[in-house]
């Protein structure tokens, strides 16, 4: 019942900051503009999913939320959400599942440059039964507007939202059981460790057990996004002038792909930009 991922919510905790750097990262504006309850939200729409950022501002209940879990410097990646045609119907099965939906909710936000309206309904999982990973469900109105391109080599849209864990079999349960999510790929290396794609829509969610990661058994946790660019070179030279701190191309561990690692300027979000240059990636 899950027709791809809609969107990822990044917590920091200046929004002018974060669209600034995000508008630099993606060369796209941001799409819409909206507040509620204390909190400054701002949506990047690329072709496939959308990102939005959320900041305090002032007081109230989503700021003082906003406050209680940012870190000290930077930002997280603190919540997913999956897009689905029938909210009633994923909301049972939830609740068959024993995700302990939240009731389903009604919501509308206006975007404060034009006064256009988007409306959708939704649920949330409990957080503890989904591994401490914040996951909503949403039946969305109508399609957001995409960002439009402020610059050359925008980003085309997201390939992979990396998931770390440390039970891999009980992560697997929850991806492809009980969410419903394909597995498209199941491989071990000592080097690296415990790897699964589990397909949804056209992209990826890619949850991944390293060895050395000593994080909590019972809790897994949003650790980055991999993003799809056309032209790997003139992406990396577009954020190099810009004095953004990235890698040398280079090819990815997947045949017929090329990779770029960023090392700043993503607000601390561990990011990779991937190029598909072979017809079977």
């Amino acid at each position: 019942m899950i027709a791809g991922l809609d969107h990822v919510v990044i917590l920091l905790e200046d929004l002018e900051v974060g669209i600034a750097t995000y508008q630099t990262l993606f060369a796209r504006a941001p799409a819409w503009r909206s507040t509620s309850d204390g909190a400054a939200m701002a949506i990047f729409t690329v072709a496939n999913m959308s990102v939005e950022l959320m900041a305090p501002v002032g007081h109230g209940p989503a700021a003082d939320r906003i406050r209680a879990v940012l870190p000290e410097q930077g930002a997280t990646l603190a919540s997913i959400c999956f897009r689905t045609g029938d909210i009633a119907g994923m909301h049972r099965r939830l609740d068959r599942l024993a995700l302990k939906p939240d009731p389903i909710a009604e919501v509308e936000s206006r975007d404060t440059e034009t006064g256009a309206t988007l409306s959708w309904k939704r649920t949330r999982a409990a957080t503890d039964a989904t591994r401490g990973v914040r996951q909503f469900f949403l039946e969305l109105s109508d399609e957001r507007p995409v960002s439009p391109a402020v610059g050359d080599a925008p980003f085309l849209g997201l390939d992979h939202i990396v998931v770390a864990t440390q039970d891999p079999e009980r992560a697997a349960a929850l991806y492809g059981a009980r969410l419903g999510l394909d597995m498209a790929l199941d491989r071990s290396n000592p080097e690296w460790g415990h790897l699964m794609f589990f397909r949804c829509g056209d992209l990826i969610v890619e949850v991944v057990h390293r060895p050395d990661d000593k994080a909590d058994k019972n809790r897994d946790k949003l650790w980055g996004m991999t993003w799809r660019v056309a032209d790997a070179d003139a992406v990396r030279e577009r954020l190099l002038a810009a004095h953004v701190n990235v890698s040398e191309v280079r090819s990815g561990r997947k045949p017929g792909t090329r990779v770029v690692s960023l090392r700043d300027g993503t607000c601390g979000i561990p990011t990779l930009l991937i190029e598909r240059t072979g017809k079977d990636v």
